[in-house]
This record gives structure tokens, C-alpha cells and sequence, in this order.
């Protein structure tokens, strides 16, 4: 299979060119996609009249068009039809791209339209700075380019050289790949700082239980990766114990995970635990990024660069009525488990965000909206007490079925 190579010839042939001869010379196929739109002397393996086909359109339009902007935005979509039907034709063994912004945009779309597993490296002078968008859930490896990929010089042909050997060493391996699902039932967990001491026994009990558990940190993309791992329907059972993200979205941390959070296991009927892990903050940078409307409230300084602001019985309330919504709807076996005692490390008697007022608006907000549907779990507990991590392992391993 070929290593797929994704860039605009029209901008940046030279530099797409070198690394074909070098992945060709370390023993891969290479097949060239080009995204560019103006014309160029550079030789490819698919056109780009055919990337703007996958996108709805054609080259010639896009040409007459002359927008600069909607022209990257069909490119990235049809670069990202173009390899998704190349890797369902088994052609694909990993995807390689370069570029500025637009050619980070392309490249992306395309290799976040691959599966986890399949090698992606993308060298983009985008690499040193905010990079969400264009990673999105996807295990894509980016490489800062350092210089403009503006022309070949001592430190381009440096980094793209290490490129390419970053892709011949996961496409052609001295050692083999491990099998990636070895049978156990995968479950998944969220986990944040200030809930860890719960989350790790939950893991540890689960895998002695026989289950593979895949954790993801609650910092916005994780929530987000998780929801899109389950929505590929690689998952059997969901622990969502930190749905912290939650907060950050309602009052506007930097946490989020955007409004679709909580929603992909109901979608899919994937049996699911929740409860209300660091629902208590809201998160920021340093504090001179904290927005001034929050002038007052209560903060926690957990490193220079991490501000936590805690919420209030108002805020606590509408979380409590989205979780309620958001499990109501569920198509499969849900349970809601409630700590009474506290959502984290910082929410406990004599800790700094300790406020029974407000977790009894979040606790009150439940009862009220959950449907009878939903199994609601009440503990005398603080969530990282060890009788809670048992509670929610039993619960999960009654709804999946497992004893």
C-alpha cells in the first residue's frame, strides 16, 4: 500500500517532490494528491479536478470563482473524500502532508477522515501554536516546520527529511504492531486531577473484572475524542465520572467540548454510569485571561497557568437539568451516580470550593428532571472515596451485563 501524500504542487511542489523521492527511496509506493488549484510542472498520481469532483465542484469553478477561502474549504473536503474512499479501497498505508495554513487545513480534513491507527504526519508552520482544529480526535503527529515552507534551505530539508523518516518508520516497522483488539470489552472513563483517586480504582477494578479501559483527561478534546470513539461504535460501556467539560461549555472555560458533549452513548444505546466529576469549576489560563464579567466570584489557582473559577447554585442548576436531559434520552441502560459529599478534590469540608448550596441545586435540579428511565444512584460519599468507585463499577458492570 502507498504512502499518501497531500499537499498543493501549485505552492509547494518542490518541497511535496522531496519528500516523495525520499519515501520512495526508503522503499515506500507513494501516491501524490494535489489540492493546489493554479497550474504547475509538477507530476501527481490524482488531480486536482479530481479532488474538487469528491468536493461537488470542479477545478474550472473554482478557478472562475476566485475565492481564495472557499477554495481551501472544497480542497480540504474533497482531499478528505478522496483518501477516506483510497484507505476503504485498501490503498492507504499512512498519509503524509505539509503546508501553511491552507495546506494544514487540506492535509487535516484529510487525515482526520481516517481511522485511529492509520500513520498520519503532517509538517505545518501552524504546529507551534493553537492546533485543535486541525488535530481534532484523530492520532495526527505534527511537526513544526520551524522555517516558511517557502523553498528548500538547510532547515526545511532537515525537517521534512525527518518527516519522511517518521512516516517510513510506522509504514514500514522493524517492529511489529502489537493486535490492536485483543477481545476484552472496551470501556471507557473520564478523569480529571481532582478525580483521580476515584477513577484509577474504577480502572484498576475494571480490568480485573476483564475489560480494557481507555481514560481520557476531561481538557475539551478529551471529552470530545471519547464522544467520537463512540460513535465509531468501538465501545461496549461508558464510566463518564468527570463531566466537568460540561461546565466550561455552560459558562465559558476553555475546557469545553463543545455542546454535543454526553450525548454520543445515548445516540448509540452504549450502557453508561455518570455522575458530576468537577462540576464544581469552571476553567481559565493564568488569571490575567479570566474575563472580567467574572469579577468576585471564587478562584483556585491550581498552577500559574491553570485558573479555576468555582460554580455557582444558579450554574450548578443547569447542569443538573442538561445531565438529566441529555440521560433521559439515552436508548440504552443509564445510571446517574450522585456523591453527596462532594465533585472533587476542592469540593470537600474545609476545601477551598466547598459549598453545599450549591451542589444541593445540582443534586435538587436532577431528582427533578431525570425520567423514570434513568437508575439514580444517591451515596453519602465523596466521589473520590473508595465505596464510591465500588458503587460505580457494580452499577456499569449490571448495565452491561457483566457480574
Amino acid at each position: 500500500m502507498p504512502v499518501v501524500l497531500v499537499g498543493t504542487l501549485d505552492t509547494k511542489g518542490a518541497e511535496l517532490h522531496f519528500v516523495r523521492d525520499l519515501l520512495a527511496a526508503g522503499g515506500a509506493d507513494v501516491l501524490v494528491v494535489d489540492a493546489g488549484t493554479q497550474p504547475h510542472g509538477y507530476a501527481f498520481d490524482v488531480p486536482a479536478d479530481a479532488v474538487f469532483r469528491a468536493a461537488g465542484t470542479t477545478l474550472d469553478a473554482v478557478r472562475q470563482a476566485n475565492d481564495r477561502g472557499r477554495a481551501v474549504t472544497l480542497a480540504a473536503h474533497g482531499a478528505a473524500k478522496v483518501v477516506a474512499d483510497l484507505h476503504a479501497e485498501g490503498k492507504v498505508a499512512g498519509v503524509l502532508g505539509l503546508g501553511g495554513s491552507a495546506g494544514t487545513t487540506i492535509a487535516s480534513a484529510a487525515m482526520r477522515a481516517l481511522p485511529y491507527g492509520v500513520p498520519k504526519v503532517l509538517v505545518s508552520t501552524m504546529a507551534s501554536g493553537q492546533v485543535r482544529p486541525f488535530v481534532g480526535v484523530r492520532d495526527l503527529f505534527l511537526l513544526y516546520s520551524v522555517v516558511d515552507l517557502a523553498g528548500l534551505n538547510r532547515v526545511s530539508r532537515v525537517v521534512l527529511t525527518r518527516a519522511a523518516q517518521a512516516m517510513l518508520g510506522m509504514v514500514l516497522p522493524t517492529v511489529a504492531m502489537p493486535p490492536i483488539d485483543d477481545g476484552r470489552p472496551l470501556v471507557t472513563a473520564t478523569m480529571f486531577g481532582v478525580t483521580t483517586p476515584c477513577v484509577q480504582a474504577c480502572r484498576q477494578a475494571l480490568e480485573t473484572a476483564g475489560n480494557e479501559v481507555l481514560v481520557f483527561h476531561a481538557t475539551g478534546s478529551g471529552g470530545e475524542t471519547m464522544e467520537a470513539m463512540i460513535r465509531d461504535g468501538l465501545v461496549r460501556g461508558v464510566l463518564d465520572l468527570t463531566t466537568t467539560e460540561l461546565a466550561d461549555e455552560l459558562v465559558g472555560g476553555v475546557l469545553t467540548a463543545g455542546p454535543d458533549r454526553l450525548t454520543a452513548a445515548s445516540l448509540r444505546g452504549v450502557p453508561q454510569v455518570v455522575s458530576l466529576g468537577a462540576l464544581d469549576m469552571v476553567n481559565f489560563g493564568p488569571p490575567t485571561t479570566v474575563p472580567d464579567k467574572f469579577r468576585g466570584r471564587v478562584f483556585y489557582q491550581h498552577n500559574p497557568n491553570v485558573t479555576l473559577m468555582r460554580t455557582t447554585p444558579d450554574e450548578m442548576d443547569q447542569l443538573g437539568k442538561e445531565i438529566a436531559h441529555k440521560a433521559s434520552a439515552s436508548r440504552g441502560p443509564v445510571a446517574v451516580l450522585v456523591p453527596r459529599r462532594g465533585v472533587s478534590a476542592l469540593d470537600a469540608e474545609g476545601q477551598p470550593f466547598w459549598w453545599p448550596e450549591a451542589d444541593r441545586a445540582l443534586f435538587d435540579s436532577l431528582r427533578l428532571w431525570l425520567a423514570p428511565n434513568v437508575k439514580l444512584v444517591e451515596l453519602d460519599l465523596h466521589i473520590n472515596d473508595p465505596a464510591f468507585a465500588a458503587a460505580a463499577v457494580a452499577t456499569l458492570g449490571e448495565l452491561m451485563g457483566q457480574r
